[in-house]
């Protein structure tokens, strides 16, 4: 069973073995309005945690998506390229954004756990 781990920029991280599907939380869209255009990084792209990695645009501002731990971009979500409003539709599940090889697991224990997340933001 995959485990998740949020960010304090609300992103979301599932770990399946070394690799890890990232999205924002459903918070982040909430506050970011009707999605209307999405920028995903290129495959194969090496980014380090807190590196900006998707741009996301809606009807209220533009905002970034960061990279939650040192990896590999290993795929991406192309789907959202012509439906970015997959984002407010399911913000934790088919609106991922991209795939990363972790580099440091242990870079996880610096994320929260749901609970701590939701905390967070309440």
């Amino acid at each position: 069973m995959p485990d998740t781990y949020f960010t304090s920029e609300h992103e979301w991280i599932r770990v399946e073995g070394d690799t890890g599907t990232v999205g924002v939380t459903n918070h982040a869209q909430e506050e970011l309005g009707d999605v209307v255009y999405i920028e995903l990084p290129e495959v194969g792209t090496h980014f380090s945690k807190g590196d900006d990695v998707v741009v996301i645009e809606s009807v209220k501002a533009a905002s970034e998506a960061y990279a939650p731990v040192d990896g590999e971009i290993l795929d991406v979500n192309t789907a959202l390229e012509d439906a970015p409003e997959t984002v407010n539709a399911d913000a934790e599940g088919e609106g991922w954004m991209f795939k990363i090889k972790i580099d440091d697991a242990s870079q996880l224990e610096g994320l929260m756990d749901r609970d701590a997340y939701e905390a967070s933001v309440s």
